[in-house]
């Protein structure tokens, strides 16, 4: 018989194990190897079966166990250790502190939205890098000590489960996640009643969440749940499963992450006594309705207008965009938006008008509502994920910034990082504690310290970790094809498959298109003859999981198995399914080169290849991401991209016989070339340099950093100034005058004009560094000279006199001319030699504005 639901009985624990409790369930244990061991010493091989989750382990433990360890008194002195470590980790002042410390204005709270979290495997909460990066975002906050609360949603099926048919085709299971049998929390009041978040929706209905919090170390994720009691059977399914369902479904996941996610954190806040948090980061679109929420709230809780409440918000809200293609963004249909938000009670956001939220979502389609240009809107600051994906993203949103050039539109860059203690094998944070006398890796005076180490040693460790990955391939192919209908019988190969000596690759991502799963096998006669080299073999290890409606992206993956299947080659390559947090891992330990041949330039960022680099991994990738940015040319190869070729089948021709040539040329014989020791020396310097350039750079601290110093703290600095009273004042009086500022500037731009502009001074014959005087005559429309910036704008020019990168410099306010025009004027030497032009454009002008293309208002000349 079925169970109709299950759920988890927690075992009591003896008073002397009471510690064991919180170190299950704060999921610093994750990145905590001492934690582990400790949970694994309590039965070895009961932790193995409950896949090394603690909070499962001790639901399956025996009471005797449980009474054994009681009085086992070495074990009770580690659990008392770190208990106490764990203390002070949560506790003890950290970077953010020591920066507040010292004068830093920064944030007192800061709330972190994303759709999934990939914080640990036991939480499968997260689909991809999107998720893992969020999850590497929340720990490395922890170690920094950020007062950071983040907020999700709770998925019963969590993603799908993948495994393979017969025939090589991806097949999807949704496993019911039991949250009681999680390391998770309900959140209640002083009474233990569950606390709940309302929101109305269409034909009367109301959407009810609780919210189970998981503590990832110090920062509190706060995860919505719909499948309560008090919702109609549709709605408990609301939150069933990520990236599921249609359009529909999918707004109501969103309204419930932004709008029902601000909600729960006035909850949280109030029931642990926080101050409410002063910056809002949304990572992705996906949680935009967050910011529509502040302004309702402002609107009703202090009596703002839907303008200065905007500005409000605006002022204190970080954007963060991870897509590189219009395609990856949550676009709804116009209609559907107004269904939701029609100002008709009950209404979702009460007093806030209809037409003002959709035209936040405005595009150019007058059909369809855009997330990601919300996100823009309710953002004063915006940033891509790696130097190239901004750049990227800059000339994607061009639109909403009309009359600027992409260069810039006010999108700014942080490239993502990874955390080392969740992504680095054991070995390698021991050689570093060995190097650093702690588990600080953030100094690149550290990773210089790996000069000093014997290149023998870093040889030992690369080949325990991929003699460990060829155990794990093996064990995870004959799950695989037993899976696939294979008896015993027929699996006696597996045994030998692979070979912990051989050069291995390892590609592992999600299967869109652009990611180009096949392109190693756009010449399979030739790919075989690398793996079945006698002299120079390499090996492919190859997972990732398509979305369930991509069939496409399953295509792709079958095509790969049929190769991987053949008896010539299956002890050389494999496609393992069901690509989660603990296989990759694996892979990123124990893979000697980690492969990306994305289309560039449609990687956002790409980590994974990161943590094969803090691995001693070497990339062999399409200048795209990341990988753009930090190739120096000795950290790996890089495959030649041939983006500039239309043909899409000439490109991958292009691109893949690079692959191969890379492979066969450079790659292998680095591998193969021995010294008298039997070491690889060229390989081994690569590998060294790689761990010395690129650690301190890949690291999610540095990313989280960056976050405080050019976002967060800025966002907490503007929010002050649109909330605080001055002098004589009152609250909101500064966001009051910035918006009517706005609307002064919005009704007056059609009208400013560039009447003439004059030049003068130059020589006959100008030379670099000439005098050039221009003079610009200005009608403001009712304007104030002061707030307006007018700008002279100088450069070399091409054949259709397009400036090109331009410098601009101020122009100065001279006076009033006839008819109430003003006049502007500078002098500057000329900058640069050859073909020059140069035109003359008035921007707006405020000093709350963070960027002068703010409101993507300028007239040219």
């Amino acid at each position: 018989m079925k169970a109709l639901r299950r759920f988890t009985v927690r075992a009591h624990l003896p008073d002397r194990l009471a510690a064991l409790d919180q170190l299950s369930t704060n999921l610093r244990w994750s990145w905590e190897k001492p934690t582990q061991d400790l949970f694994a010493s309590i039965d070895p091989a009961l932790w193995g079966r409950c896949g090394n989750d603690p909070v499962a382990l001790l639901g399956a433990v025996t009471p005797a166990r449980l009474d054994e360890l009681a009085l086992d008194e070495e074990f009770l002195r580690r659990l008392d250790e770190l208990a106490a470590d764990l203390n002070d980790y949560l506790t003890r002042p950290l970077w953010y502190q020591q920066q507040a410390e010292s004068g830093a204005a920064l944030p007192t709270g800061i709330a972190y939205f994303s759709m999934e979290f990939g914080v640990a495997e036991v939480l499968p909460n997260y689909s991809g890098g999107l998720g893992i990066l969020a999850g590497d975002h929340l720990k490395a906050a922890s170690d920094l000590g950020l007062p950071l609360i983040a907020v999700g949603l709770y998925y019963r099926s969590g993603y799908f489960r993948q495994s393979l048919s017969a025939e090589g085709w991806q097949l999807e299971n949704y496993p019911s996640l039991d949250p009681q049998g999680l390391p998770l929390r309900l959140l209640t009041d002083a009474d233990g009643n569950p606390a709940l978040v309302e929101l109305a929706l269409p034909d009367s209905a109301q959407l009810r969440a609780r919210i189970w919090v998981a503590q990832v170390g110090r920062v509190p994720l706060l995860l919505l749940d719909s499948d309560v009691p008090e919702n109609e059977h549709d709605l408990r399914s609301v939150t069933d499963r990520l990236y599921g369902g249609d359009q529909e479904h999918r707004i109501k996941q969103e309204i419930l992450a932004g709008i029902g996610g601000v909600r729960a954190i006035r909850a949280y806040t109030s029931i642990e006594g926080l101050p409410a948090p002063e910056v809002y980061h949304m990572n992705e679109g996906h949680a935009g309705f967050l910011g529509i929420e502040r302004i309702r709230e402002l609107m009703t809780d202090s009596g703002l207008d839907f303008d200065t409440a905007l500005t409000v918000v605006r002022s204190s809200t970080v954007f963060t965009t991870h897509t590189p293609v219009p395609a990856g963004i949550d676009r709804f249909p116009v209609e559907m938006v107004e269904r939701y938000f029609a100002d008709a009670a009950p209404s979702l956001l009460p007093g806030v008008p209809t037409e003002r939220v959709l035209a936040l979502g405005a595009e150019t389609d007058p059909t369809k509502f855009n997330m990601a240009h919300m996100g823009l809107r309710l953002a004063q600051r915006s940033n891509g994920v790696s130097l190239l994906h901004g750049r990227v993203s800059r000339a994607m949103f061009n639109e909403l910034w009309p009359g600027f050039d992409g260069g810039e539109v006010p999108i700014g860059s942080i490239t993502n990082g990874v955390h080392a203690r969740s992504w680095a094998a054991p070995q390698w944070l021991q050689l570093g504690r060995e190097l650093a006398g702690s588990d600080s890796f953030s100094e690149p005076a550290l990773w210089l310290r790996l000069q000093q180490v014997d290149p023998g040693h870093l040889w030992s460790i690369r080949s325990q970790l991929r003699a460990l990955l060829v155990e794990e391939v093996r064990r995870r192919l004959r799950q695989s094809w037993l899976e696939r209908g294979a008896s015993e019988a027929e699996l006696g190969w597996i045994s030998s498959a692979f070979d912990p000596d051989v050069l291995t690759v390892g590609f592992a991502r999600r299967v869109p298109t652009y990611k180009r799963l096949t392109l190693m096998l756009r010449d399979p006669a030739r790919l075989e003859r690398r793996l079945l080299d006698p002299e120079r073999p390499i090996q492919l290890i190859v997972a990732g999981k398509s979305h369930p409606a991509d069939d496409g992206g399953k295509a792709l993956i079958q095509q790969v198995v049929r190769f991987a299947d053949r008896p010539e080659v299956r002890h050389r390559i494999a496609f393992l399914p069901n690509y989660d947090m603990s296989m990759a891992r694996m892979l990123y330990w124990g893979c000697d080169v980690w492969l990306n041949n994305p289309l560039r330039p449609l990687e956002a960022c790409g980590t994974s290849g990161m943590k094969s680099a803090l691995n001693g991994g070497l990339n062999l990738s399409v200048r795209d991401g990341w990988w753009d940015e930090w190739y120096d040319g000795e950290n790996g190869w890089e495959i030649p991209s041939a983006d500039g070729v239309a043909d899409e089948s000439r490109r991958d021709d292009l691109e893949s016989n690079a692959l191969y040539s890379l492979l066969e040329e450079a790659v292998a014989p680095k591998f193969y070339e021995r010294d008298e020791r039997g070491l690889p020396p060229r390989w081994l310097e690569m590998v060294r340099h790689t761990l010395q350039t690129l650690g301190p750079k890949v690291l999610a601290s540095r990313m989280v950093r960056d976050y405080v110093d050019n976002y967060y703290a800025p966002a907490a600095q503007s929010g002050r100034r649109t909330i605080a009273a001055p002098e004589g004042g009152n609250e909101f009086d500064a966001a009051r005058e910035l918006a009517a500022y706005r609307r002064r500037i919005e009704e007056a731009w059609p009208k400013v004009k560039i009447t003439d502009v004059d030049s003068t001074g130059l020589p006959d014959t100008p030379l670099l560094g000439s005098k050039l005087t221009l003079t610009a005559t200005v009608q403001l429309a009712g304007l104030a000279a002061d707030e307006v910036t007018v700008q002279a704008v100088l450069g070399r020019v091409d054949s259709n006199d397009v400036l090109q990168e331009p410098v601009t410099i101020e122009m100065t306010y001279t006076g009033s001319a006839e008819g109430g025009s003003q006049v502007f004027s500078t002098t500057t030497p000329l900058p640069l030699a050859g073909s020059i032009g140069y035109t003359v454009r008035v921007l707006p002008r405020h000093p709350m504005l963070a960027s002068a293309a703010e409101f993507g208002l300028v007239t040219l000349a």
